[in-house]
Order: C-alpha cells, then structure tokens, then sequence
C-alpha cells in the first residue's frame, strides 16, 4: 500500500515525471542530437560559407590537389567504375527491387521508409543544387565531366541514403554489422572517385553527407522501421509492419 501511495505521489511530481520520461527516451534524444541536429548544422554552416565564397573553403583545393597527385591509368579506371556504380539512378534500381521484396513480404512500414528516405533525398538534392548553383572545380580536364551544379554532391548523397537505409532495415539482425563495415567502405570509396575524378570540392561532399545523414535518420525517428521484429515466434509476419502503432492511431482520431 506504501509503495502504491509513493508511485502515485511520483507520478504527480513533474520534476519526477521529466527525469522518468528522460531515461526511458535518452537513446531517441541522443540519436536526434548527434544523427539529426549537428549533422544539419554542419550543412548549414557549408551552405552558408559556400553562398558567401563560391571558390569553396580553404581545405578544398588542396585536398583535390592532393588526391590528383597520385592519379595513374588503373587509378582512373577503378574511379570511373565507382562513379558509375554510384549514380543515383544505379542506387534507385538497387532500392526498388528492394522495395519489391518488402512489398510482397507485406512489410509496409519498411517500405514507407525506403521511399519516403530515398524520394526524398532525391528531391533535397535537386533543391539544394538549384538553389545553391555551384559550379564544378576547373582544376584540371576531368576523365568523366559532369555539367550539373556541384552542392550538394548527388554521389554522396546516394551512398549514405543507400547504407542508412540497408542499415535500418537490418538492424534487428546480425547483418547491420555486415552492411555497416562494406556500407562503410562504399561511402568512403564514392567520395574518393568523385574528388579523384575532379568534379567536387571535398565540401560538395561533406554537404551531401551530413544533409542525408540528418535526413535519413529523422525520418527513421518518425517512421521508426527499427520498431518492427525481424520476425515472429510462429514465423509470421509482424502485425506492426501492416497495422499503424497505438500513438499513430491516435494521432489519426485527434484530426
């Protein structure tokens, strides 16, 4: 009886509700704060350098410089094979038989995801270029031109939708670490050819990075694909993944 009456003085304490919702939350607040907010801030802080400069940063031509040094015959066809296995549309066919897959398992919720993600990082990218309209660097003749503005690059962008994407839709299996570790070396490898074939500032690519990064993961916290279970005791498929959750239900039936 004590204990119920100390629950409910608890429970009527708004310092103790705060502390209590802060604990069972701290993993949602921390992923918004280190996967939403600082990475958008780090893309406004280039936007806005670069709108004010469109040569780019100070680091920018030296590090292209640096990567051009080491170009050799292997080197370039090694780079415009990457650049071709990075194109958007490469990474949208890559996702759409996805997207089939996850729509004949019946794994709606996964779906959403995907296309909300990807659609939208396709649609930001666009944007951003239009509006920022910076050119590609002039350092020297590119084996693989491009004509298209440069900021944010396209080709970064992709990499990390695609990675986030995969990583989110495994997280409840032992495949996260597969797709973290070759999902990883994919992200640095794209970035690599496109600084190595000259068309982007290495700040086109940290830009493409950190929007797509801080995309991807708000749009996991609305949708929260990583709440579903890979798979049920008796082998069926997840009610959540074909029913809204209680709290979007109700969000519905308040409207």
């Amino acid at each position: 009886m004590e204990k119920v009456k100390t629950a409910n003085q608890e429970s009527q304490s708004p310092l103790s509700f705060l502390k209590n919702l802060l604990i069972a939350r701290w993993r949602s607040l921390l992923l918004l704060l280190i996967g939403v907010y600082l990475p958008l801030q780090v893309f406004e802080m280039l936007t806005v350098k670069i709108w004010e400069n469109q040569a780019g940063l100070p680091w920018d031509v030296p590090i292209l410089l640096a990567v051009h040094s080491t170009v050799n015959p292997q080197l370039d066809v090694l780079a415009v094979a990457l650049a071709t296995f990075g194109l958007p549309w490469t990474a949208m066919l890559i996702l759409g038989a996805i997207a089939l897959i996850l729509l004949l398992q019946k794994r709606w919720r996964s779906l959403a995801y995907l296309l909300t993600a990807s659609l939208g990082s396709v649609i930001i990218n666009r944007i951003a270029k239009q509006l920022m309209h910076r050119v590609r660097p002039q350092l020297w003749q590119s084996i693989a031109p491009e004509s298209s503005f440069a900021f944010p690059s396209a080709h970064a962008m992709t990499s990390i939708t695609l990675v986030a994407i995969l990583l989110f839709l495994t997280w409840a299996s032992s495949w996260r670490w597969l797709v973290l570790i070759f999902g990883s070396l994919y992200i640095i490898a794209i970035a690599w050819c496109r600084l190595y074939l000259g068309v982007h500032f290495p700040s086109d690519i940290l830009a493409g990075w950190m929007v797509a990064l801080g995309w991807t993961i708000g749009v996991s916290l609305i949708i929260t694909p990583d709440r579903t279970t890979a798979k049920s005791v008796d082998g069926d498929r997840p009610e959540d993944e074909t029913t809204l959750l209680p709290e979007e239900r109700k969000l519905i039936t308040e409207e």
